[in-house]
């Protein structure tokens, strides 16, 4: 069980980092599939939330937490993003700061959640 759960969180945390990769892609003008970096269901890491977190430990109040957190990074990343198509590239990415905030709550959200689940807390 442990080398599974860690697994799972490990991979989980690279679906994230892989998010992040794809909308500084963008913001820097690469093309790339919109959907996955706009919709929090699309992302693979919305999706292993949702199938893997949710079904398995919703009860945990941090289960939900990182739900709502996932879906306010895209929120913002929308925003960015739309800024960016409107010719506004260098505030975009000045407003990838509100996004590594937000990273680092996941990050954490994430490593909290491992470990309640390893410990049974």
């Amino acid at each position: 069980m442990t080398d599974e759960l860690k697994q799972e969180f490990d991979g989980a945390r690279i679906k994230h980092l892989h998010f992040k990769s794809k909308l500084r892609s963008f913001l820097y003008g690469s093309s790339t599939a919109e959907a996955p970096i706009r919709d929090p269901r699309q992302c693979s890491f919305g999706q292993w939330i949702t199938t893997y977190v949710l079904t398995r430990y919703g009860q945990l109040p941090e289960s939900r937490e990182l739900d709502a957190v996932h879906t306010q990074i895209h929120l913002e990343a929308n925003r960015l993003m739309d800024m960016a198509q409107r010719g506004r590239q260098d505030e975009a990415i000045a407003g990838m700061a509100e996004i590594n905030r937000l990273a680092d709550l996941i990050t954490r959200l994430l490593r909290t959640l491992e470990d309640k689940i390893r410990t049974g807390r």
